[in-house]
């Protein structure tokens, strides 16, 4: 068992059908599934780059072409949305919700709109005009 292994048995069974399967098609051989899985839990658990992965999840780019490509065709939502209705027919999901309506206003100078407040530029405007 490698040290980065994250996925126990029963979490990846409940997955394991909805991740992608090799196609047949000509060219580089499928990369394991539960492989660029765990890689790209890893990646968003250390909160890494995707180019420093540790070479036992194999090359960074396939790993970001394999999360790309799953994003891409609605996997990630098919996942949770299994991975939500399982945890919630076992009751582990709690539905509580908690609004937070606090509001953070800046100070009227920390915006960067210019305005014309009668300073250096227009003093050189008038200085021309009362010539």
């Amino acid at each position: 068992m490698s040290r980065f292994q994250l996925l126990s048995d029963a979490q990846w069974s409940l997955i394991e059908g909805m991740l992608p399967r090799p196609t047949g098609r000509k060219g580089r051989p499928f990369s394991d599934a539960r492989t660029m899985l765990e890689a790209i839990i890893y990646r968003y658990r250390c909160g890494i780059a995707w180019r420093d992965l540790p070479e036992s999840f194999g090359r960074w780019r396939t790993v970001w072409t394999c999360h790309h490509r799953m994003a891409t065709d609605g996997t990630w939502d098919k996942v949770l949305a299994k991975l939500t209705a399982t945890a919630d027919a076992v009751g582990i999901v709690d539905w509580s919700l908690s609004v937070d309506s606090t509001i953070a206003r800046a100070h009227q100078h920390a915006t960067n709109t210019t305005r014309t407040t009668g300073g250096w530029i227009e003093l050189h405007d008038s200085a021309r005009r009362a010539a």
